[in-house]
């Protein structure tokens, strides 16, 4: 599969954050994550390790460890079972890698 441009496969919706699977396989999944400006996943456990990477706009992300401010090209790893949560700054894109649970 070759994609030229992933900001361009991102859905926004004004009611809720959007995650759009990019590729599923039995090893790792590849979400994007789209939310608008004010937008937020309250922080929850998922049974699934994830890495995001920022690739548009800005937000406060939570783990186990706190909370982070991420921007454009900042990176997050949060293992399985651990809380997870996002509050939108700007409207904010996010590509997600998760393990293959």
């Amino acid at each position: 599969m070759y994609i030229k441009d992933l900001l361009s496969k991102r859905d926004l919706s004004s009611e809720n954050p959007v995650k759009k699977d990019i590729i599923k396989s039995k090893n790792f999944n590849i979400v994007l994550v789209s939310l608008e400006k004010g937008q937020e996943i309250d922080p929850h456990p998922e049974p699934y390790a994830v890495f995001f990477l920022v690739l548009k706009g800005a937000g406060l992300f939570t783990n186990k460890e706190g909370k982070f401010e991420l921007k454009k090209n900042d990176s997050l790893f949060i293992e399985a079972n651990e809380i997870r949560g996002i509050k939108c700054f700007e409207d904010l894109v996010i590509m997600g890698v998760q393990d293959g649970h």
